[in-house]
């Protein structure tokens, strides 16, 4: 009786690993010689595209845009004002299975520089 109860106790930390990733670290960090705003233009309808229901907020220098997950936490992408152009950063959880491709959300960040 014993062992089974150990048994899911064991692999436990191995299901829980996925949610585990730093929330406060950038998954991705790129540059663009677009402004915040020009990207910003350019992603959302990507997203859109996808099926997917982005959220955009702005201040003076920076968009913020939201995908909120029914699975994980939201996905987040952060535009700012930089030099010349601008600095992405994508806050994305990715389930332990999705790993191996770039998902519809790093596709069309990445599309956009």
């Amino acid at each position: 009786m014993r062992r089974l109860f150990l048994l899911p106790l064991a692999f436990s930390p191995l299901l829980l690993a996925g949610c585990a990733s730093a929330p406060n670290d950038p998954t991705l960090t790129l540059q663009t010689s677009k402004t915040p705003a020009q990207y910003a233009e350019c992603v959302v309808p990507k997203l859109q595209g996808s099926a997917l229901n982005p959220m955009v907020s702005q201040t003076q220098r920076s968009y913020r845009i939201v995908v909120p997950s029914k699975v994980a936490a939201d996905n987040v992408l952060e535009a700012y004002k930089a030099g010349s152009g601008g600095k992405v950063f994508i806050y994305e959880r990715h389930l332990l299975a999705s790993n191996l491709l770039p998902s519809s959300f790093e596709r069309a960040a990445q599309e956009c520089i």
